[in-house]
């Protein structure tokens, strides 16, 4: 099937046969208008036939008449008008009469077929093949009018129709090919040269069949799709007040008038076939069609004269689909098994199954549930089954309908192959039960019982009679041999008088299994014909839809605990609409609770609920998902996630989130503190990284003697997004960075002391010399450093570093000056600097905390290796709140060109391989790498978001312009801009934990790509590495869709004939450009470019060097200052 937009219906009307089934089918169009199947706009009615037998064009009547009447309403109007009609697109499906194979008619038939890009998940049955078919490839570009179809068929045509429309009036009919010996038992057109059709025959001869042969060899059948201009729209329209053609609609019923049976093809088309008389029309005997010489002979006659009188002249043309395919749903079992098994490409659709091993290649699953040892052969079918084995379902068989207490009968049930085993719901009554029906496969139900090839279980019927002692009278009663057909014959046992409802011993009987012939007798039976006929098909359908959430919520858990790739949103989406959420919620904290052992499982399923409550709220309703989560309603739930106390956390958070549904607003809030308490348990996952930190003992410095650390920034080459957990763990993750000085200095430092007095003097500046700021925080006591975790808190990273590396422990009974003169014999005073802009994507912040954590250790006698100093940083941005991946301080912390990887596994290890380039290619590199700085750093970008998402945060946005103001612009800016790339950052995680398709394969290909960018520099190819650099910035945009401001564009465009490749540093969005030219020493040419380029603003351009050593201790001194 496809995902295109559905033709624009105005009106869709389903016919129905059974008046109880009006409520259940006009539930299932309304459910696929808001899974998109049908248009949002469109008027969906399902209407039965007004009173017994109508016949199809009877049915059109109806369904015609009832639509104008609403269309009427809704404009206002007090009678039913046919003005209406003058730009109404209407499609009136028939779903016919009873299918044996399924107890909701042949519409509802499910299919083993998947919709591609599905929104909200939900089955394929006949009657979304048909929708499809008619709204993307036969419907498009036709004018006003009336589509008329059957769902008792299956349409397939493999691309859209180039219909022509021009000039087009009457009526056209939709006719696909067929061979001869199919058409003996069905319809065929014969037309002339010039595409009118001359005559319909309906089960004729083969030599009539044949004169309708067209120049392919085949014949044109009677296939379905009908289209009414408007014009004969209206012409049909009025005949619900003509007598006797009143007698088709519910306003004829109403009024008194006698039921009538019109065909479409044969009475309401054939009149308008150029060989057609009107005495031969009026008079006529037809298959199918009601007798002129019965006892309503009179009517039919008067029936077909106003036809004629109404229709005759109208032009018939039929139109030829010489590639489509057209399946009829027989009555034949076996063809409906073999159907369903060459149907779709996979075994399972839309169930659950425990050992999918035991499903064979071949079979198929619908809509079901197979615990335990439940083996499908090749060839066999179990639809809409909750089964436990251990069952053996043999080739050729349909298993249909059967719910879990049905298990253990089936187990001893003698099945063979070719059996069909079905369960109906059905009302007798007040009572509604559960009937079993049996048949062998190759049965004919339509066959007479004295017919030598009728068969019932794959065996003739002495054979059937003399093994259960059963007579043919017991069986039909004292109904004519002529009669007598398995369709109609009461083998079924439904009740026992004195037992209630028969269960599925009834059946087993009828195989050879356990029961008695008296027990058989003493049941009250039902045939085939009339289970159909009691069908509670509203209690099928729940019972379908009964499976398919708990297949669903199985599937769901599978996908948690089994870190698969399978995207939940879809699935969520149809709980909500269906109403199910309660059950999934509770699913998810099962799996959330009991997921201790690894968190990477209780954090996403703790999104997975975020996306419930998401959808719950409406799609955009109750405001952005994105946002603050520090309600101090939750504040108990996430306490206990933080004290490692899982399961009590996940139930807190259930009990608060029971105060929170009844808004959208609230809603989405819920959600975004569900995705906070996702972070607590993504980030003490990712301390799981600590487990690769070794810190040793060493000499300590004299008190007053520096520790001076410096480091390179880092350019990201390809695969930034994959180091950010949970992919770095769940995918794993790939990523080529470089340690570079940028104009020649190393941009980033750190320098570390020990003082006499026992407090923290935590400085840090930032920015470039000519604008940079500098703050200084001292802390005297313990709680001074609690605000370590809030980012933006004064001195956070350095407080950070301090509370990570054990220079204090915020726990101890001990204060802060006891604990740093007990320990260090004094205080310690840290310095950080970076010489780069803020939002400059060279990775800053995380190489400066390993720079201050190297200078923590070295001052505090402690040893390190750069391996625990990468962990390290890690562990420390997980304490400070900030997230984020691994990639920036293997940038800066190693030297030269290097790959890390980090494998979809916890503990959280990063291995780090320095690449041995080519020397010449090193030259090279180093020639043709330049830094440009956009001028568009990512905070401009972000103060833009900010605004609008702040709109929503207002108290947000007051106390960031407090801190503004407190601190000339800079630190305010910086609180701000940091939310916002938390806000993106959510929205990345959100994106993975939903396993959204596209953001799964964006992030194979960033691991992908990287290796062939780690492969580029090996093998020494600039051209590779620049064509690496170039995917690589597309898969960043795909990531994260903004990130490309369109000042940046321009500059980018500008540059690519100069360049082998560019891209943006860290996440984009501004901050540095970095370019690999085609030819060495271009920096004055790309300086001209842009400054002859409209429209960039302030932009530098800076020079690049490979630093190959990354972080270095510089020497121990005690000056002051940097």
């Amino acid at each position: 099937m496809t995902s295109r937009e559905p033709f624009n219906w105005t009106v869709v009307v389903l016919t129905c046969q059974h008046r109880d089934s009006v409520y259940a089918f006009q539930r299932e169009l309304e459910m696929r208008q808001q899974r998109g199947v049908l248009p949002p706009g469109a008027l969906l009615l399902t209407v039965p036939d007004p009173q017994g037998r109508i016949g199809s064009g009877g049915a059109t009547l109806n369904a015609l008449l009832v639509a104008a009447e609403h269309l009427s309403a809704r404009a206002g109007y007090t009678v039913v008008t046919a003005d209406v009609l003058d730009d109404a697109h209407i499609l009136i499906l028939h779903t016919g009469r009873d299918f044996p194979w399924d107890g909701c008619n042949r519409a509802f038939c499910w299919m083993p077929t998947k919709t591609t890009e599905q929104c909200i998940e939900g089955p394929v049955c006949c009657l979304d093949m048909l929708l499809d078919c008619l709204s993307t490839k036969v419907c498009i570009g036709s004018p006003p009018g009336v589509w008329v179809c059957s769902t008792d068929m299956i349409l397939s045509l493999p691309s859209t129709q180039k219909i022509s429309w021009e000039g087009f009036s009457g009526v056209r009919v939709l006719s696909l090919p067929g061979d001869v010996c199919f058409a003996a038992n069905h319809g065929v057109y014969v037309t002339d040269a010039a595409g009118g059709v001359r005559d319909i025959i309906y089960r004729g001869s083969e030599k009539k069949i044949r004169s309708a042969t067209l120049p392919d060899g085949k014949v044109p059948l009677v296939s379905g799709p009908v289209f009414f201009s408007r014009s004969v729209s209206e012409k049909l329209l009025q005949t619900h007040v003509t007598p006797p053609l009143d007698g088709c609609t519910y306003l004829g019923m109403d009024s008194g008038a006698p039921p009538l049976q019109i065909s479409l093809f044969l009475d309401i088309l054939l009149c308008l076939c150029s060989e057609s008389t009107e005495t031969e029309f009026v008079n006529a005997e037809r298959p199918g069609c009601s007798s002129p010489l019965g006892p309503q002979g009179a009517a039919v006659k008067s029936a077909r004269s106003v036809l004629w009188r109404t229709l005759k002249g109208v032009p018939l043309s039929l139109v030829y689909l010489q590639d489509g395919q057209y399946d009829y749903l027989t009555t034949s079992g076996r063809e409906h098994v073999v159907r369903l098994t060459q149907a779709g490409a996979e075994r399972e659709t839309l169930s659950h199954i425990q050992d999918l091993q035991s499903v064979s290649e071949g079979s198929r699953v619908i809509n079901s549930v197979l615990e335990g040892d439940v083996r499908v052969a090749a060839g066999a079918v179990v639809q809409h089954c909750h089964l436990q084995g251990p069952i053996q379902v043999h080739s050729g068989c349909l298993l249909s309908g059967l719910d879990l207490a049905s298990s253990a009968y089936v187990q001893r049930m003698p099945l063979t192959s070719n059996i069909i085993l079905q369960g109906h719901r059905v009302q007798l009554g007040e009572l509604k039960i559960t009937a079993f029906t049996v048949f062998g496969a190759c049965d004919n139900l339509e066959a007479r019982s004295d017919d030598p090839a009728s068969t019932f279980l794959n065996q003739t019927w002495s054979q059937f009679y003399n093994c259960t002692g059963i007579q043919p009278e017991e069986v039909w009663g004292t109904e004519s041999r002529a009669c007598r057909s398995l369709l109609d014959a009461r083998l079924f046992p439904v009740f026992m008088p004195n037992g209630g409802p028969v269960g599925l011993e009834g059946v087993s009987f009828l195989l050879g299994g356990s029961g008695s012939v008296e027990s058989w007798r003493a049941a009250w039976r039902l045939s085939l014909s009339e289970v159909l006929s009691l069908t509670d098909q509203q209690g099928e359908l729940q019972w379908r839809e009964k499976l398919f959430f708990s297949a669903g919520r199985r599937r769901a858990v599978d996908t948690l605990k089994g870190h698969t790739d399978h995207n939940l949103l879809p699935s969520i989406r149809a709980a909500v609409l269906e109403g199910q959420q309660g059950e999934l919620l509770q699913t998810l904290d099962s799996v959330a609770s009991g997921s201790s052992s690894d968190l990477g499982i209780a954090a996403r399923s703790l999104a997975c609920i975020a996306d419930v409550l998401g959808c719950l709220a409406g799609e955009g309703q109750g405001g952005l998902r994105s946002g603050p989560a520090a309600n101090p309603s939750w504040a108990s739930a996430f306490r206990l996630l933080e004290q490692g106390k899982l399961a009590d956390g996940v139930q807190e958070l259930a009990n608060q989130r029971v105060l929170w549904l009844n808004r959208p607003d609230l809603l989405v809030r819920a959600a975004r503190h569900y995705e906070g308490a996702g972070q607590i348990l993504l980030r003490k996952a990712v301390m799981s990284a600590h487990d690769f930190v070794f810190i040793g003992q060493s000499e300590m410095p004299s008190m007053g003697e520096w520790q001076e650390v410096e480091c390179p920034a880092r350019l990201d080459l390809s695969g930034g997004w994959s180091d950010t957990p949970p992919i770095a763990f769940e995918l794993g993750g790939v990523v080529v960075n470089v340690a570079v000085k940028v104009d020649g200095k190393r941009p980033i430092g750190a320098r570390v002391r020990r003082i006499p007095k026992p407090h923290l003097v935590l400085v840090s500046t930032s920015g470039p010399p000519d604008c940079s700021v500098t703050t200084e925080t001292v802390c005297e006591v313990l709680a001074d450093l609690k605000d370590h975790c809030q980012p933006h808190a004064p001195g956070a990273l350095l407080k950070a570093v301090c509370v990570c590396s054990d220079v204090v422990c915020l726990s101890s009974p001990l204060s802060l000056e006891q604990q740093l003169m007990q320990r260090w014999g004094g205080g310690l005073e840290l310095h950080s600097w970076s010489l780069l802009p803020h939002g400059s994507g060279l990775g800053t912040s995380s190489i400066l905390a390993g720079a201050v954590l190297a200078g923590v250790y070295r001052c505090t006698g402690r040893s390190y290796d750069t391996s625990s100093l990468i962990h390290a940083v890690l562990h420390q941005e997980q304490i400070l709140t900030t997230g984020g991946g691994w990639q920036d301080q293997v940038g800066g912390l190693v030297g030269g060109v290097k790959v890390a990887r980090s494998r979809a596994t916890l503990p959280l290890r990063v291995d780090v391989e320095q690449l041995c380039l080519p020397q010449d290619f090193r030259s090279a590199l180093q020639e043709r790498l330049l830094l440009i700085y956009t001028g568009k750093t990512r905070l401009a970008r972000n103060l833009l978001q900010v605004c609008i998402l702040m709109s929503v945060y207002n108290l947000l946005l007051v106390h960031a312009f407090i801190v503004i103001n407190a601190a000339n612009t800079f630190h305010g800016c910086m609180y701000v801009c940091m939310y916002v790339c938390m806000y993106v950052l959510q929205d990345v995680v959100r994106n993975w934990y939903s396993r959204l398709p596209s953001i799964v394969q964006n992030a194979e290909q960033l691991v992908s790509n990287a290796e062939d960018c780690a492969r580029a520099c090996t093998e020494g190819s600039l051209p590779a590495l620049g064509a690496c650099m170039d995917r690589y910035w597309k898969q960043k945009k795909a990531m994260a869709p903004g990130c490309e401001p369109a000042a940046v564009r321009t500059m980018m465009n500008a540059l690519q004939p100069l360049t082998l490749g560019q891209s943006l540093a860290g996440a984009g969005g501004g901050g540095f450009l970095f370019i690999l030219t085609q030819h060495a020493q271009q920096e004055e040419n790309v300086r001209q470019i842009l400054n002859s380029t409209q429209g960039l603003g302030d932009f530098s351009v800076h020079s690049v060097e490979l630093d190959m050593e990354g972080i270095t201790v510089l020497q121990r001194n005690t000056v002051h200052g940097h």
